[in-house]
């Protein structure tokens, strides 16, 4: 077995648990993959603000997969970024915007932008999404877009993406990323492209690799790991795509396979 020289862990549904913290002994199997020069990304669809909040003490010593993959940040440095044009922008706009229960967070590489003031949105919103502007017009947004995000408490994955898909799988990714999230990114963006260009910046190899995930939005990136772990918790058709099964999200299973098949390895 080649060492383990990286691991990518999604956070909402796999290394964070249902109330959004991190396991008890996060830090402590941190400090230990980084005696051993094993490198760790959080690797979500959360903003990068969102992501150095929950990693203040530590944020210079990992890799920030962010926003699905479109920004990757190093020591506060841009290592990749993919951004969606205008044009496409607003027509996703356009499309989206009038499906009953849905709400829109465009998302630029240091702000997002939503239009709505609803509380239960703004609270659903604010969990990801820690630097946020409120506009009265996303179509007169002037900034670049990294991703369009969109919430709908009915489910996007019924309510959202038969809509979606049909009009922009052609020319855009288009990710049901949890039961009320759905997101649009540059057609090749995704958590597994941000894999395949940190490979090459710091020289370590597919069987190298480990990940975790539990949603649409990790299926490239499992594909690109080696060791790939779907949780317990996962999507069904996640569960049937990654190699392995880690223990369910709740159950500190990120730090639980760590432990077991890198650091006592």
């Amino acid at each position: 077995m080649n060492p383990i020289k990286f691991i990518a862990a999604d956070m909402d549904g796999s290394l964070l648990n249902d109330d959004k913290q991190l396991p008890d002994d996060f830090y402590e199997v941190f400090e230990q993959l980084k005696a051993r020069g094993v490198m760790f990304a959080a690797a979500s669809g959360r903003q990068y603000e969102s992501l150095l909040e929950t990693f203040e003490s530590i944020k210079d010593e990992m890799l920030f997969i962010s926003d699905n993959g479109t920004l990757v940040m190093h020591q506060g440095e841009e290592l990749h970024s993919s951004t969606i044009d205008q044009q496409s922008v607003k027509q996703i706009i356009n499309s989206i915007h009038p499906i009953e229960s849905t709400y829109i967070v465009l998302c630029g590489k240091g702000i997002a932008y939503i239009d709505t003031k609803n509380p239960e949105a703004l609270s659903e919103i604010r969990k990801y999404y820690a630097k946020v502007k409120h506009v009265d017009n996303l179509l007169h947004v002037d900034d670049e877009i990294i991703k369009v995000a969109v919430l709908n408490f009915n489910g996007t994955e019924k309510h959202v993406y038969p809509v979606a898909s049909p009009l922009f799988s052609e020319t855009l990714q288009v990710v049901v990323s949890a039961p009320v999230w759905l997101d649009f990114m540059e057609k090749s963006a995704s958590k597994g492209t941000a894999i395949k260009i940190l490979r090459q910046r710091f020289g370590f190899s597919y069987q190298q690799c480990m990940s975790f995930g539990d949603y649409f939005n990790d299926i490239e990136m499992l594909k690109e790991t080696h060791f790939s772990y779907a949780m317990e918790n996962a999507h069904p058709e996640i569960k049937k795509l990654a190699r392995f099964v880690a223990p369910a999200n709740n159950e500190s299973g990120v730090t639980r396979i760590i432990r077991d098949q890198v650091l006592q390895a």
